[in-house]
């Protein structure tokens, strides 16, 4: 299955290692534009200069990672489609000139499933589609899901329980099913 990942599920940290961790494992392909990613990079300044240098860093790994996951541009696509902001219109026409099967995405009101299915494309939210997959591989996405904790404790100033840190990243179903 190839997804579109939409900024708004690239920048949270752990929602992004989630969905990254399981890309691995093979669940999906994941796919996005330049402009998604420095999307991502302008919304890390929010945390300041240093914010914006680690985003950029940690895009280059994940271009990296996956260098045949970054698709080109498709204006001449997004010309053609219609979302009810037309901000978000790049996302959508990448989606359709990959020939992806889904957009991961955060952002309901601004993806009508209605408009996606007309392109024969899926929304996905993250916390539903993680819960889908640890459903299908408990053991996998378990094992992410550790790795990702683990991770979250030796950068954090506190300590975390999994349930807790995956509510805090907005994936509270998996973060129940986790316990």
């Amino acid at each position: 299955m190839k997804i579109v990942l939409d900024t708004c599920v690239i920048y949270p940290t752990v929602m992004r290692e989630m969905l990254l961790g399981v890309a691995r494992l093979g669940h999906f392909t994941p796919l996005w534009s330049a402009r998604i990613l420095e999307e991502w990079a302008r919304a890390a300044v929010k945390l300041g200069p240093e914010g914006e240098m680690q985003a950029r860093a940690e895009i280059a790994l994940v271009r990296a990672a996956w260098p045949a996951s970054e698709m080109p541009a498709a204006p001449g696509v997004e010309a053609r489609l219609w979302l009810p902001d037309p901000a978000d219109l790049h996302v959508f026409a990448v989606a359709v000139a990959a020939s992806a099967d889904a957009i991961l995405t955060m952002n309901r009101k601004d993806f009508p499933r209605n408009l996606l299915a007309e392109e024969g494309l899926l929304r996905l939210e993250p916390d539903g589609f993680l819960y889908d997959l640890w459903q299908r591989d408990s053991s996998g996405v378990s094992g992410v899901a550790q790795a990702v904790l683990e991770q979250a404790n030796r950068m954090s100033d506190q300590t975390w329980e999994m349930r807790g840190l995956m509510k805090k990243a907005r994936l509270p179903r998996l973060g129940k099913a986790l316990g």
